[in-house]
């Protein structure tokens, strides 16, 4: 048996020779097959945005939610095998009734994290069990401001400013690097998430798309919900305006390069 994962993917608890769990692997590569989904955090607020592929033209308009409610304070945005999508978000949903009715307040953005994180990490440990095939995004507005957190399917889970995860994650994420959002508004971030979003979703490769965007903000007075209908329009004009004027600069540059070549000869 070699470490190319022949013989040690048959189980999620046989390590390889130089330490690698294939399984884990494997439900990573189901992540990075879904839609681009990204998570910033603003100044006074988060904002999670989904590129929802549309799977068949016959489907109906917003019946393949990616973006969901855990509490009124804390919402949730999946990337990766749509079945476990349901049952990671019915255990944060728990996790989140159980602490109210234990304690009498509402559960913390980082409390909820390791929660869901450990039973992500549960699917590890034991042979009968699979790994997650979803990487989770948690966005809360708590006591300690907005908070965003992201749960990858080994457990591991973090804290950032801004992530992406999905098809497109590299390149979005070097969009975000680019933006200042901790110093923007969430209005301002919602358009910037739209425009990522169309920016990395390739047309000629890549389905059809619906853009789900939610947010937990002053705004919206520390509830998550789904963005208003005319501020998300709004977003998506911006979006394909920015994106076709880089587009025509691009064409431009390139008209200008093949001017000099011609010159030079």
């Amino acid at each position: 048996m070699s470490s190319n994962g022949t013989g040690y993917d048959l189980s999620v608890t046989t390590y390889s020779p130089d330490g690698r769990l294939f399984q884990i692997e494997y439900a990573q590569k189901a992540v990075e097959n879904s839609g681009t989904v990204i998570g910033v955090a603003c100044k006074d607020g988060v904002v999670l945005g989904v590129e929802k592929l549309i799977e068949s033209k016959l489907m109906e308009r917003n019946s393949n939610q990616r973006i969901f409610n855990v509490d009124y304070h804390v919402g949730i945005a999946l990337a990766g095998w749509k079945p476990d999508t349901r049952q990671l978000v019915n255990k944060a949903r728990k996790e989140s009734q159980d602490y109210q009715s234990f304690y009498g307040t509402k559960i913390p953005a980082h409390v909820l994290t390791e929660r869901v994180a450990m039973h992500v990490h549960q699917a590890t440990m034991y042979w009968h069990l699979r790994p997650y095939g979803v990487c989770a995004l948690i966005s809360a507005y708590d006591e300690q401001g907005p908070q965003l957190f992201m749960v990858e399917p080994s457990g591991t889970s973090w804290g950032y400013h801004g992530c992406a995860v999905g098809k497109a994650k590299q390149a979005a994420r070097t969009e975000i690097e680019k933006l200042k959002f901790t110093e923007m508004t969430t209005r301002e971030a919602v358009k910037e998430v739209a425009r990522i979003i169309h920016l990395v979703h390739d047309p000629v490769k890549d389905k059809d798309f619906e853009l789900e965007l939610s947010w937990v903000c002053d705004e919206s007075k520390r509830v998550h919900q789904l963005v208003p209908k005319e501020v998300k329009e709004e977003a998506e004009q911006y979006a394909k305006e920015a994106n076709k004027d880089d587009d025509d600069d691009d064409d431009e540059e390139d008209e200008d390069e093949e001017l000099v070549d011609s010159g030079a000869q």
